[in-house]
């Protein structure tokens, strides 16, 4: 899943008309809820830990709510299988320049987007062999020069082993799917660039010609100026 949401994955923009991006803007922080972070307080703790499992990434929710669990490490926890697990941290902050928190437009005001993948969850999937999926983008058809610039975060672009293995929401209760933004700081003006971006990995398929949302996502960006 990419956010912020485009019809049809098209992130079609005029950077000096603010009209054109700002819904980008609006999806952004409404998936990453900055909202939460005001009224935390007054919420139940169940209704609090339902919110953080369906995103709450603001920094202070997860340091009250989940665990700093050490990177590079699968997060295994024994027990019950009806026992609440505890959740490793995702904070907004590790997006970094897409975090919104530094730049409020996400790179949009000036033709630097950002985009948000999030995968899919799977109860009890590891990345194999203990490599993490990684993230990758491209140009999908054309030249490949029309991106010459893209930044990650977290800087190594992929899905760190600490927030696997996914137990179930009914006992993940404060699960917070991990994150990799794509910062596209430097993409040809003016036209549109199809983009392909793979998970890649041992064991992730991400090539079936007739199915574009399998291991990767296929969007268009077309940022004039």
């Amino acid at each position: 899943m990419i956010r912020p949401f485009a019809h049809s994955l098209n992130f079609n923009f005029n950077v000096s008309e603010p009209d054109t991006w700002q819904h980008y803007v609006i999806s952004l922080n409404g998936f990453l809820q900055e909202c939460l972070q005001a009224i935390a307080d007054t919420l139940p703790e169940s209704l609090l830990r339902k919110s953080l499992q369906e995103a709450g990434y603001n920094d202070s929710l997860q340091e009250e709510m989940n665990v700093d669990c050490p990177p590079g490490q699968y997060f295994i926890q024994d027990g019950d299988e009806d026992e609440d697990k505890k959740a490793c941290q995702f904070k907004r902050s590790f997006l970094k320049n897409c975090s919104g928190l530094e730049d409020p437009t996400f790179g949009y005001s000036t033709g630097q987007p950002c985009i948000l993948l999030k995968m899919n969850r799977i109860v009890g999937f590891r990345p194999e062999l203990g490599d993490p999926v990684k993230v990758s983008c491209k140009v999908q058809r054309g030249d490949e020069n029309d991106i010459r610039s893209i930044r990650y975060y977290p800087e190594s672009a992929s899905f760190d082993l600490r927030y696997y293995p996914y137990y179930g929401k009914l006992t993940h209760v404060n699960y917070t799917s991990p994150l990799v933004a794509m910062h596209f700081t430097d993409v040809v003006k003016n036209q549109a660039v199809p983009v392909q971006c793979q998970l890649k990995g041992k064991g992730i398929i991400n090539d079936v010609i007739n199915d574009r949302f399998v291991g990767r996502v296929i969007f268009t960006l077309k940022i004039e100026t």
